[in-house]
């Protein structure tokens, strides 16, 4: 059983008796036998893909002649972090219907099927086996190497490091590192409606960086790793990067518009676009054929599988759906300068194009999004105010005189807490989620307990007596319990 990021199990083989040519035709024969699609031909060797089913992930199986040696080796083409064995049983298989086939053909046999396989080599008779999609995980050697930019693999572990470093930097300042509080996501620029559409944009960039817990952090940074190494040697540093930052935009956005009050924060939604870029190259002929039939199934799968998964709560299913949608419109976007690697002009004009196009969707989007969260938050803040100065008379002193005393209670209590009934039949007329105007309804009930309490302490004062302290400790349970009941905490 292998594990890693697409585990693998390889085997390394002399020759023996066998030419190359020969070899390289029964090994052919044997993968042909065991239903396997072929892929990329050379001279060297080449690879194959299995089918998917039960038993198979349609793992990448790459034969290679090395000298008087033949290295096999089958790779998981999924994101899978073990292969249950599947690896290992290719190999098994492909060696087991090799020798079925040891003296099965002559001599001429062999010179006839080489010549049909020639037909299939590249024009260069090139003598290295041509690159797979897989083929760029091989530079991660150990685990330093996930971090440590290198050709066709600079941008990524960028992303994951500054990924990494904004959770170290959150922990460090007392964020808790299992399930962070919504308070401390948005001080350090979680997606939030209320503050988002009051200015800050900038959360729509910053919440993708963030994560809700160091599991949400590596399982985004492991789905990025396995993408990455995928996509970013077909689109370079300039596109990955592109792509990466305007699908995650277009995800936040995509949250914005349908959450409206919920802090949105992960990679997700970006890493989900790099999922649509990739299956926007894996319907056209970027790829090798049956590299591309075999991709598109594992890819679409995952996909699949995440989106349903999504459906349960706590999952922004908006952002993974938007980063998707946006990443295939990108990928398409890219294909004509990827189809001419030397029109730079092209490369770069598709970029600027795409970014005027988010922009402009997002003032679009932006422009029908309500903004009541935000006068929400406002007249919240407001309400905190006025509720801060009618609570001032518990700070009078004691032995503060009877006159002064009835005029906190009068003129700022009973006051103040009628200013907040105005307050809040002001939020009643604005369009806020269901949640909100029931907690805007236990606030009213909440200032009118209050304005009675307050009341009874006036009457009390005046009339120098005890006779109501029953009453007032009434009032005083039912508020207690209503204050916990909008914080969401029980009474001790």
């Amino acid at each position: 059983m292998a594990f890693g990021l697409s585990p693998r199990h390889a085997l390394e083989l002399p020759l023996e008796e066998f030419t190359p040519e020969a070899f390289l035709v029964m090994a052919t024969e044997a993968a042909e036998m065991l239903g396997w699609n072929i892929g990329p031909q050379s001279p060297s060797g080449f690879v194959a893909y299995t089918r998917f089913s039960f038993s198979s992930y349609s793992e990448e199986v790459k034969v290679e002649i090395q000298g008087n040696r033949v290295l096999l080796k089958s790779t998981c083409t999924g994101n899978q972090l073990t292969d249950w064995g599947k690896n290992k049983r290719n190999l098994n298989d492909l060696i087991s219907t090799f020798g079925s086939l040891k003296n099965s053909y002559s001599e001429e046999d062999i010179e006839r099927k080489y010549r049909v396989l020639q037909e299939s080599f590249p024009s260069d008779e090139a003598a290295h086996l041509p690159a797979s999609p897989l083929t760029t995980k091989d530079k991660l050697t150990d685990f330093l190497s996930i971090f440590r930019p290198v050709e066709g693999y600079f941008v990524t572990p960028i992303i994951i490091i500054l990924n990494l470093a904004v959770f170290v930097g959150m922990v460090s300042t007392g964020v808790h590192f299992m399930i962070p509080e919504s308070e401390d996501l948005v001080k350090w620029g979680a997606n939030f409606r209320p503050v988002t559409m009051e200015g800050e944009w900038w959360r729509l960039l910053t919440c993708c960086f963030l994560h809700i817990g160091v599991l949400h952090l590596l399982m985004n940074l492991y789905a990025l790793l396995h993408i990455g190494l995928l996509v970013e040697p077909y689109l370079g540093k300039t596109r990955f990067l592109a792509a990466y930052l305007l699908s995650g935009i277009t995800a936040s956005l995509t949250s914005l518009y349908w959450h409206e009050f919920t802090v949105s924060a992960g990679a997700s939604g970006a890493i989900f676009g790099m999922y649509g870029v990739f299956l926007a190259m894996l319907t056209t002929n970027l790829i090798e054929k049956a590299a591309r039939k075999t991709m598109l199934t594992s890819i679409s799968i995952f996909v699949g599988y995440n989106l349903l998964n999504g459906l349960k709560g706590g999952i922004d299913n908006a952002a993974h759906i938007g980063g998707l949608i946006s990443g295939l419109v990108i990928g398409y976007a890219f294909f004509p300068s990827l189809i001419k690697p030397k029109a730079l002009n092209l490369k770069y004009a598709t970029v600027g194009m795409l970014m005027v196009l988010v922009t402009c969707t997002s003032f679009v989007v932006f422009s029908r999004i309500p903004r009541d969260m935000g006068q929400y938050t406002e007249k919240m803040n407001k309400f905190q105010s006025l509720e801060s100065m009618a609570l001032e008379v518990y700070q009078l002193p004691e032995g503060t005189p009877k006159e002064e005393l009835l005029s906190e209670l009068k003129n700022r209590g009973i006051y103040y807490w009628n200013e907040n009934l105005k307050v809040l039949a002001e939020i009643d007329s604005l369009d806020l989620p269901s949640e909100l105007t029931l907690r805007n309804a236990k606030l009213k009930t909440y200032c009118q307990l209050r304005i009675k309490s307050y009341a009874l302490l006036c009457k009390a004062v005046e009339e120098d007596t005890q006779a109501y302290e029953s009453q007032i400790g009434a009032y005083d349970e039912q508020i207690e319990d209503l204050i916990a009941d909008l914080s969401g905490k029980e009474r001790e």
